[in-house]
């Protein structure tokens, strides 16, 4: 628990947890402070006990620095520069400044944030935890966050939360649970022992114990010894609540009706009368009775006789049970073996499916095929009706014409080769364009895989296991890599995951770089829907090993995580659209490869 003075001057407690703060993990800090006779309100509201692992809830302010009252007034260094308080999780710029680490996060949330205090721009990777001042923030003395209760202690900041533990003025609430009052901790020994409405205490009949607020009703319904009155007014004016009920069958004063009215008497009166009325009647109720037993024979009689019809039918109702039971027997079997059946045509559907659609393929590239065959049809008529043209002018003409004929027809051949030759370059040249025109040189990829269904199934069925992406680099004269995917999993994730791997690649500057390859690598799926939850996850190379030194190969064994994602996740989320994934993949470029891209601009 924290406590202090929010804004209207009233006292507020904040739980706390019983272990002291971490002092790897940053805290927050306090504004200026004024001298203890004009101390400033201290609000503490509670804060989010996730917001930093480690540390107590309630320690640390929700927004901006420290308010606590510090035994000297902080020196300028240990303030943010925004909220002017002392720092909380201090945070330090490029430009040298520090701030809360809320307040970081504010301005950084702004399009084209700068720092308050120098107007330079700010950029999230190049601000980092300042652990030093930190340490030095947590060991200022500080006053307890219960002095306006009365508490004089002084103590480091860091020692606050184990202070709080055990102050005798800090505010707390009842310890029963129940109670809503609040009270200093020196306080709760007269509270429990006769102001808390909640507190225990025990049934001056019965001895149970129970809260104080439940005694009154526990006497007026359940407590089994409280006296109580006869409801009939007998001559027992008081008696337990327990023995109520036998009183009842014994009460002179009770209602009640002869017990023999389920043969036919209708007498109803008081017990102490019941006596003279048995003895009264005594010849009644036995007429009554043989009259009952005289029915109840005839009834008897009556049910022997439909028994005995019902029994002569039983043979024939076993005989058709039986007939029936075999039916249904039969039915079953002929069920099952239409459900047999059923899953041999759904397996062969399947399959057929599976066909169509490699035929229907096979069909797309024989149109394709056909188109070209076409031109080429087109084309030779073309050329067989020009060299029939020139045989005959041939024939008709003279021997210059031949040599003509055959010297065009050497050029022609020759014309041929150079165009095949052409086309190979051509083709090369178009596969070196899109490369160089899809590629990035700050190391960020971005990968638009297509047709994911089909190079899924693809992947189920061991046709493409898995899938390269264009290479990137680092910079222009940097590391060059690319990223390779596995639709339906690799290793562990087989079947069950998307597997997501990092290559290195064999560059042309290779010789030029340091190595092996240590830059931090972050892999990511994009999710396509308005929330923009995407997954990814993120590793720092081994130096030792053979996948991040310098490529002997054309790449290096791949790296990342064959668990990436799980394919019931991907497939029902928003991470495919129009059959279309994106996975992004980027690195912390250390200051190597920064230098050389600047060079490069």
């Amino acid at each position: 628990m924290s406590a202090g003075r929010s804004a209207d001057g009233r006292e507020v407690q904040i739980p706390l947890q019983q272990a002291a703060p971490s002092l790897a993990t940053p805290l927050a800090v306090v504004p200026p402070i004024t001298p203890p006779s004009h101390r400033p309100p201290n609000p503490w509201p509670p804060s989010d006990p996730s917001a930093s692992q480690g540390v107590p809830a309630g320690f640390l302010p929700l927004h901006g620095g420290f308010r606590d009252l510090f035994v000297e007034t902080p020196e300028a260094k240990y303030c943010c520069e925004a909220c002017r308080l002392v720092l909380c999780q201090p945070r330090q710029t490029e430009c040298g400044h520090r701030f809360c680490q809320t307040c970081i996060h504010d301005i950084l949330s702004h399009p084209n944030p700068v720092c308050p205090a120098d107007r330079e721009p700010l950029f999230k990777d190049k601000i980092f935890r300042d652990v030093c001042c930190h340490r030095e923030i947590m060991a200022l003395k500080v006053y307890c966050r219960s002095e306006a209760n009365g508490c004089q202690e002084q103590m480091s900041l860091q020692q606050i939360p184990d202070h709080l533990n055990v102050c005798p003025f800090f505010e707390v609430p009842c310890p029963l649970g129940k109670c809503k009052e609040r009270m200093m901790r020196k306080e709760i020994p007269d509270h429990l022992s006769w102001k808390c409405k909640h507190r225990e205490t025990s049934c001056e009949f019965c001895m149970t114990k129970m809260p104080m607020t439940d005694l009154q009703k526990h006497k007026e319904t359940v407590c089994p010894a409280f006296p109580v009155s006869c409801p009939n007014h007998c001559s027992f004016s008081s008696l337990p609540r327990s023995e109520l009920s036998s009183h009842q069958h014994d009460c002179p004063k009770a209602q009640v009706s002869c017990q023999f009215h389920r043969y036919g008497c209708t007498f109803k009166g008081l017990n102490q009368d019941m006596r003279q009325h048995e003895s009264t009647f005594a010849a009644e109720h036995l007429r009554m009775m043989a009259n009952r037993s005289s029915t109840l024979e005839n009834k008897v009689e009556d049910v022997k006789g439909e028994l005995l019809e019902r029994y002569k039918v039983l043979p024939a109702l076993n005989s058709r049970l039986s007939e029936l039971e075999n039916q249904n027997d039969e039915l079953r079997e002929k069920n099952r073996q239409m459900e047999q059946k059923l899953a041999t045509m759904q397996k062969l559907m399947s399959t057929h499916s599976e066909k169509l659609l490699e035929v229907e393929l096979e069909l797309r590239s024989l149109r394709v095929l056909r188109d070209e065959v076409e031109n080429l049809r087109g084309t030779m008529e073309n050329v067989r009706t020009r060299l029939n043209a020139l045989e005959q002018g041939g024939r008709s003409g003279t021997g210059s014409t031949t040599h003509t004929l055959a010297s065009l027809e050497t050029q022609l051949n020759r014309h041929d080769d150079m165009l095949s030759v052409h086309d190979i370059r051509l083709a090369d040249m178009d596969l070196r364009f899109q490369v160089l025109e899809t590629a990035s040189y700050n190391g960020t990829l971005i990968w638009k895989i297509r047709d994911y269904k089909r190079r899924k199934q693809e992947a189920v069925a061991a046709k493409t296991l898995s899938l390269y992406s264009q290479p990137f680099y680092t910079g222009y004269f940097g590391y060059k890599m690319c990223a390779r995917v596995y639709l339906n999993g690799d290793g562990m994730g087989k079947g069950t995951h998307l597997s997501l791997f990092f290559v290195v690649m064999r560059g042309e500057y290779d010789a030029l770089l340091p190595w092996p390859f240590k830059q931090k690598v972050t892999l990511m799926l994009m999710d396509q829907g308005p929330s923009r939850k995407h997954l990814g996850d993120a590793f720092k190379p081994d130096p030792n090993s053979s996948s991040f030194r310098r490529p002997a190969a054309e790449m290096n064994i791949a790296s990342g995580c064959p668990l990436f994602v799980s394919q019931s996740v991907l497939e029902t989320g928003s991470y495919i659209k129009d059959d279309t994934i994106f996975i992004k993949f980027f690195l912390q470029l250390g200051r190597w490869q920064q230098t050389l891209v600047t060079t490069r601009h």
